[in-house]
């Protein structure tokens, strides 16, 4: 109330204020980060390490194992997966909630050096990166060229323009994707070299011994010092082919005799088609603190001057944008919010008819949104999706505050008091209430601070934001809302009054109100309340007309009020119950996004070029279908990534050479994507039989919140015994196939992949001279190049960068088994050939071995059709259990989204559970009765019922954005009880009787209660509709505060005065003060105040 007489005394100054909080809510507005979602703070590290050409037994061997052993003495650690392709160790470290992140990243970094003296000759260190949405790419910047080749571009990707990503802050990239790293090309004829008498490992040792890197020394002459380098490297590529190779004490045989010399490019391991065509580009990320709006702004600020470094026939674009679902998002916002307040404004115009106190109304809603970003800011928060559901929801509710003040004000006007004076008692009568109501609001999102993981990290925004927004609404009208109704409300008419008075004086004096009556206003608002519903002719208009019906109603419900409640409490309880039963169940709603990603698998060993022929008739197959008009843009990646690039597979995973990952953007085609992506499956299959495809999350949101899966359901099958782990995936895939919904099932790991045994006889290869060094060396050097045992560099002296210099077999002069028989071994008399000592025999293997800890898994995925997360995941932990007993040692589980629909359904339980207990308390604590808070509660259940039931009717789920909404509509309906039980229990205590106080609760409540459920409902309208761009992620949220809203004004309106007269007829009006001084105490002694009693 001192809050109420400040801005009553010194109006100025909360208009300053005011101005000062809307001045720096706009700085913060444009300054605010931007992001797409909020920071997650994943308790996630990644380790790449790559070796290239180790088989995924041997990167198992080798890498992974030793890794895991020593990562389990990291403090904190959870658990480990590992994947190990060829060439490849990538492993997942996750650790419990509360580790300290930066610290556990610098003991992986030291317990991973530590490891390195157990990895074979050459390892290099790992790649080390924390895993959060930051990490996830948030657009791809793509380099084309109808001139160039991947490789040049590649190159040109690598050298300019990563250097020019300096210049932009919080700006990350991994390397370029679709080309091979340029290197020096020593293409030897083998056909040659067994003409002379020459193996692959013999180039590689001329080259070893021509082509030095070594230091310079200085010579000192007189009064001069002089460098003396040499020519140790050679400076021309060309003059590669001059190596003199000596055989024998014969003529000199030089490296050109025998081999091609080109600047070129390492053996191809992927391919990037853009649109179709072979392309370079690079994944752009951002670090963890920098905005994502900002980041990509300064990068396209920055495009023509990166244009400007490269050649004229190169040309940029940046594709994929992922920051503009957000800006999109606040668009929408802005326009959800006029919409919002314009409706408000019109139903508050509707009541009471008064355009001005309408305005006012208005006008908090803006300011309460902007100030509410401005304390965001300052707690350091950003702008994302999350943040911005909870400023689209605080849009609806906002109006409750000033809309109750505006009404209120209203009543005490048509009591025929003064304006300032109505004004004052308006609001000094509903300040606690209001408080009250605020509070128990708040308390809705306290388990906000309480949960954990994944649910809490984005509940805790859109909480903020609520709560934030609701505050200052609150303040503003207590104070804000007092001065301008002074200002703006038309006054009653004045008249001729004696000068030593003033005008409200004068007024209040002809109003015929005393000073008693102004401490007791209940008796006046029973008779005056009526004067607003009458018409200047003196007529009921229709909102008495509909009061008088109400009242009729509710008079006859009063005589059965036991039998009603009690039907009301089962019938409602029994209904949530079954709903819950029956509704599906999703972490986040589904997007009808116009963007989708898709997994090509051929068989498994599949050659790259033929994966990339495949791929093609794929984005071939899909502008036949949806024609080449709607395909905004395509990027596809075939294959694997070069080994020198050990990052780019935490940011894009393939398998191998049979993998092939589209991305693809359409424009102007509106369908249901799931429709689509099944008539697309039946496509694919019929024109690719022997090709497996699987969707994939392409939203940024979905990619974090599937931590890693490649699917909504992923399941688990992990054992020590590989061929049994096989098995049982293939048993639980028979039993998936029956289920109507499930999709693209599979074994997510190729687990035959065509391999060439070859099988080395020790004995014949040392009596013809050679050992194990020497076959295996040779063999490298035929089947991959030589960079792997021999490593020789040589220098750009133009563009100052250093290349690889490696010697290999062109793929067309090694391409038949016999071909690999044939590849000689070592310059002697016998001229062994690999066929000599070794016998090679085709089989089968593992493309990739995957680990949980030190235990092997093997990953079964499957999509779903027009159905939900929770149905299917159920539907197929059901068919797990059908497997009966698993033996000793062998472990099925799903993990992926279907762990995080389990963590985020418990965590927002026991959030409802938590905001109602909080609430029960508080309230208890205000009114004194634990029998009060638990009649305000019954309202719970209708809310709930409410909003499961538009859920239901609109066709959506619940999940964390529609439980958001049940958590806020159930602090909205009670803040609605709040009100008309405050003035039911005043009424009892001031007349002793529970029925009649109730019903005159609900009579002078009506208008009030129905003004801001229905102002909150248009408000809440546009964001239940869905429009605009991330409409379907935000719009289950509306709806079930609406259906909540809907639902809990009728039980409030109906019910809630019913349980009130039972539960408290029998209720004695005495205060529970124990306080001997207190007089509402039954404990009150008043000898100890005599002279209170005189």
């Amino acid at each position: 109330m001192n809050l109420i007489r400040f801005a009553l005394r010194k109006p100025i100054s909360i208009m300053v204020l005011v101005a000062g909080l809307f001045f720096f809510g706009i700085g913060a507005v444009r300054d605010i980060k931007v992001d797409i979602l909020p920071e997650m703070n994943l308790p996630v590290i990644y380790l790449a390490h790559s070796f290239a050409g180790y088989t995924p037994n041997q990167m198992e061997s080798y890498f992974a194992k030793n890794y895991v052993n020593v990562m389990i003495l990291a403090n904190g650690v959870k658990d480990i997966e590992t994947k190990n392709i060829q060439g490849l160790t990538l492993m997942k470290v996750t650790y419990y909630e509360g580790t300290n992140m930066a610290q556990a990243a610098s003991e992986i970094s030291a317990l991973s050096n530590r490891i390195q003296s157990r990895f074979p000759p050459g390892s290099q260190p790992p790649f080390i990166i924390r895993f959060d949405a930051s990490s996830l790419p948030i657009g791809q910047l793509v380099l084309s060229s109808k001139t160039r080749s991947n490789n040049e571009l590649q190159d040109l990707a690598n050298v300019y323009v990563r250097a020019s990503f300096t210049a932009i802050p919080g700006l990350l990239s991994p390397p370029p994707f679709g080309g091979s790293p340029r290197t020096i090309e020593i293409n030897v004829d083998p056909d040659l070299l067994r003409s002379h008498q020459l193996t692959a490992d013999q180039i590689v040792e001329a080259i070893r011994t021509n082509n030095q890197t070594a230091p310079s020394g200085n010579l000192r002459i007189g009064d001069i010092n002089y460098i003396i380098p040499t020519n140790n490297t050679i400076k021309e590529v060309k003059d590669f082919e001059k190596i003199p190779l000596f055989k024998g004490g014969v003529q000199n045989l030089y490296l050109g005799d025998v081999a091609q010399v080109k600047d070129g490019a390492d053996i191809t391991a992927g391919y990037a088609l853009v649109n179709g065509k072979r392309s370079v580009y690079i994944s752009i990320a951002k670090a963890g603190d920098a905005s994502t709006w900002d980041v990509v702004q300064k990068l396209k600020s920055q495009l023509p001057k990166i244009q400007s470094t490269l050649p004229d026939d190169v040309t940029l674009s940046y594709e994929f944008d992922q920051s503009v679902h957000v800006i999109n998002s606040l668009k929408s916002l802005i326009i959800e919010g006029i919409i919002g307040a314009v409706l408000t404004g019109l139903m508050v115009l509707l009541f009471l008819g008064d355009r001005r106190a309408a305005l006012i109304v208005i006008l908090t809603i803006p300011i309460a949104i902007i100030s509410g970003v401005l304390f965001l800011k300052l707690f350091g928060q950003t702008i994302n999706l999350m943040s911005l559901s909870g400023l689209a929801l605080a849009i609806g509710i906002l109006v409750d505050e000033s809309t109750v003040t505006i009404e209120n004000i209203h009543q005490h006007l048509d009591m025929g008091k003064p304006k300032a004076l109505a004004i004052w008692d308006a609001c000094k009568e509903i300040a606690l209430p209001k408080l009250l109501i605020l509070l128990c609001i708040l308390a809705v999102f306290a388990p906000a601070f309480t949960m954990t993981g994944i649910p809490g990290a984005l509940f805790l925004p859109l909480a903020l934001a609520i709560g934030f927004s609701m505050i200052v609404s609150f303040l503003l009208s207590q104070t804000f809302v007092p001065v301008m109704a002074n200002w703006l409300m038309k006054a009653h008419p004045k008249k001729e009054h004696p000068s030593n008075i003033t005008d409200d004086e004068a007024e209040f004096n002809a109003s015929g109100l005393t000073i008693e009556s102004e401490k007791d206003t209940f008796d006046q608002k029973k008779i005056l309340v009526q004067r607003a519903d009458f018409n200047n002719d003196g007529k009921i208009n229709f909102f008495e007309r509909f009061r008088n019906r109400y009242m009729r109603f509710i008079n006859r419900l009063f005589d059965y009020k036991k039998p009603v409640t009690l039907v009301y409490l089962f019938l409602s309880a029994g209904l949530v119950l079954l709903l819950l039963n029956t509704i599906g169940q999703d972490v986040f709603p589904k997007v009808n996004s116009s963007q989708f990603q898709l997994r090509l698998r051929a068989p498994d060993g599949t050659r790259l070029e033929s994966t990339e022929d495949k791929a093609i008739m794929v984005l071939n197959e899909l502008e036949k279908m949806i024609g080449k008009e709607h395909v905004a843009i395509s990027s596809v990646y075939v294959g694997q990534h070069p080994a020198i690039f050990s990052v780019s597979p935490i940011y894009l995973f393939t398998a191998g050479p049979h993998e092939a990952v589209f991305q693809i953007g359409l424009k102007d085609y509106h369908v249901d994507m799931d429709v689509f992506k099944d008539e697309f499956r039946q496509r694919i299959k019929k024109i690719l039989p022997d090709v497996k495809i699987s969707f994939e999350p392409i939203e940024l949101t979905d990619k974090v919140l599937s931590q890693g899966s490649p699917t909504p359901i992923e399941i688990r099958i992990a054992g020590k015994n590989k061929k049994r782990n096989e098995a049982y995936a293939k048993k639980l895939i028979a039993k998936l196939n029956k289920i109507d919904y499930l999709r693209d099932i599979q074994i997510a790991q190729p687990i035959k992949y065509p391999a060439l045994d070859i099988t080395i006889d020790r004995t014949r290869a040392a009596q013809l001279g050679i050992d194990m060094n020497d076959i295996s060396r040779s063999l490298i050097a035929s089947t991959s190049s030589s960079q792997y045992t021999e490593k020789n560099i040589w220098v750009d002296e133009k563009a100052g960068f250093s290349y690889n210099v490696q010697v290999q077999v062109p793929l067309n002069k090694m391409k038949s088994e016999n071909d690999l028989k044939e590849i000689p071994l070592l310059k002697n008399e016998s001229r062994p050939v690999l066929s000599d000592v070794a016998t090679i025999t085709p089989s089968f293997t593992y493309g990739e071995n995957d680990n949980i800890g030190a235990m092997p898994y093997i990953s079964v995925t499957a999509n779903m059709d027009h159905v939900d997360l929770g149905t299917a995941s159920k539907a197929v932990q059901q068919s797990i259990e059908s497997l009966g007993e698993l033996p000793r040692g062998l472990f099925i589980e799903q993990i992926g989204l279907s762990t995080v629909l389990k963590e985020t359904m418990s965590s927002l339980q026991t959030g409802l559970l938590i905001a109602i207990m909080v609430i029960f308390l508080m309230l208890a604590a205000n009114f004194q009765s634990f029998k009060i808070s638990l009649v305000i509660l019954t309202t719970v259940p209708a809310v709930v019922l409410g909003s499961l039931l538009l859920l239901v009717i609109t066709g959506s789920t619940l999940n964390l954005q529609s439980y958001m909404g049940i958590i806020m509509s159930v602090g909205v309906s009670i803040a609605n009880a709040v009100l008309i039980i405050t003035n039911a229990e005043q009424l009892r205590k001031h007349n002793g009787n529970a029925l009649q106080s109730a019903r005159e609760a609900a009579s002078l409540r009506l208008r009030p209660i129905i003004m801001t459920s229905i102002a909150m409902i248009a408000g809440m309208l546009p964001m239940a509709i869905g429009h605009g761009e991330g409409g379907d992620q935000i719009s289950p949220l509306g709806r079930a505060v609406i259906g909540g809203l809907v639902f809990s004004t009728f039980t409030v309106l109906l019910i809630l005065p019913l349980i009130f007269a039972w539960a408290m007829g029998k209720t004695p009006v005495h205060s529970l003060s124990l306080d001997p001084e207190d007089k509402e105490s039954q404990h009150y002694i008043s000898s100890l105040h005599p002279q209170n009693e005189k």
